[in-house]
């Protein structure tokens, strides 16, 4: 990638993020096992996602994630849960909720 940070969009490096944090938990073959999606949803969704302490959570967020069923989840398959967590969180921030009690540390500015 030539872009350097500073002309990226904040949308860019989102996805850039996005891409750093899957790498970091699915070590060399790109693909998270259960307990990587685990240590990941714990360390780094846990302002919008409960820390997951039960197996059967875990197993049946697994199972709905991993749509081929080869028991590991891919970037695609982990594409869904980010795509499902910011859908809810979109839902929750909207300027037209009542109840959005969540506020972003950074806000987005362009």
């Amino acid at each position: 990638m030539e872009a350097s940070k500073e002309s990226m969009s904040n949308l860019e490096t989102g996805m850039i993020a996005i891409i750093q944090v899957f790498h970091k938990y699915s070590g060399h073959k790109c693909n998270l096992r259960k307990a990587g999606l685990k240590e990941l949803i714990n360390n780094e969704m846990s302002h919008f996602i409960k820390k997951i302490q039960d197996n059967e959570v875990l197993d049946e967020l697994f199972k709905d994630l991993d749509q081929n069923g080869d028991l590991e989840i891919d970037f695609k398959e982990f594409m869904t849960l980010i795509a499902m967590v910011t859908s809810a969180c979109h839902d929750l921030l909207s300027p037209s909720s009542q109840s959005a009690n969540l506020s972003l540390s950074a806000p987005v500015t362009n």
